[in-house]
């Protein structure tokens, strides 16, 4: 039996006060996809991985959607876009 998530896990990595973040909540939320968020300011080593995947940048917000060892990191994406990266992965299971 496989220890590998079923399903793809979304973390939106988030600082209070983004509106960039308040607007993709939103869609998630209506999209009902689930997800963990992240405050980057709380949490030191999700500000780093923001930097990675940001061009050194703090640009939130910055999604991972994981499933395994397979990520797709995005840049203040739409829902739309993560809800693809979601079934990208999931039809790679």
């Amino acid at each position: 039996m496989s220890a590998e998530s079923p399903t793809p896990v979304v973390t939106v990595y988030w600082r209070p006060g983004c509106p960039f973040c308040s607007r993709l909540f939103r869609g998630l939320d209506e999209s009902t996809i689930d997800y963990e968020s992240v405050d980057i300011w709380e949490h030191p080593e999700a500000a780093e991985f923001v930097r990675s995947v940001a061009r050194g940048n703090e640009t939130v917000p910055t999604v991972a959607v994981r499933r395994g060892e397979e990520t797709i990191s995005m840049v203040n994406p739409p829902a739309a876009d993560v809800a693809q990266a979601i079934a990208r992965l999931s039809v790679s299971a």
